[in-house]
């Protein structure tokens, strides 16, 4: 990692339980805290299986949505890997990680594609270490306390409202890179080609 806060912020949304499901992401890149770029894709699933009260309550894609899309590889492949590396040594961010993170090793394992070997960290563990005093910390809540406006449950809109507590956390530490905030949360980056934590 390196002495800015430079990051990227990631979301999946899936089709069903199994974690091989993907049916969207979003990153959203930001440099020095601020937001620079955004790459949004929806996905084909491993399995055409949608649980109806996701599509209909939660992230609002169906079969219909995603049946011309492309499948996980191609999205992976053309779209993510390439605009991850375009700032190589910064790392992933997502609220809950371990679901984003596992829904990459599944899709991953799926498809037979190598795990990168990139670091990431928890916006949630940074959340509860950063404002401990909130009821809870889950995303929606926290966009609400503030005053951030975004579409729950929409990946693009999930990663950049997770990208913007980090910066707010940032500031709330006085921490000048990911890493530095990390340290001051006594939180220690994972590696997504290793198990978490």
């Amino acid at each position: 990692m390196n002495d800015r806060l430079d990051y990227i912020a990631i979301d999946f949304e899936t089709a069903n339980q199994y974690r091989n499901s993907a049916c969207s992401v979003g990153l959203v890149r930001f440099i020095d805290g601020k937001e620079t770029d955004s790459v949004y894709s929806l996905i084909h699933p491993a399995k055409m299986y949608f649980v109806p009260e996701w599509t209909r309550d939660i992230h609002h894609i169906s079969y219909d949505d995603v049946r011309d899309k492309p499948f996980f590889p191609d999205v992976w492949n053309n779209m993510v890997m390439p605009f991850v590396e375009q700032t190589p040594g910064i790392p992933l961010v997502a609220h809950n990680a371990k679901f984003d993170m596992n829904v990459i090793r599944g899709c991953c394992d799926y498809f037979n594609l190598p795990l990168p070997d990139l670091d990431y960290f928890d916006s949630l563990l940074v959340a509860r270490k950063t404002w401990p005093g909130l009821p809870n910390h889950k995303l929606t809540f926290l966009g609400q306390k503030f005053g951030i406006n975004y579409l729950a449950h929409d990946a693009l809109e999930d990663s950049r409202t997770c990208g913007l507590v980090i910066k707010l956390a940032a500031e709330k530490w006085a921490a000048g890179s990911a890493m530095e905030l990390l340290r001051k949360c006594s939180i220690r980056p994972c590696r997504l080609n290793q198990p978490y934590y």
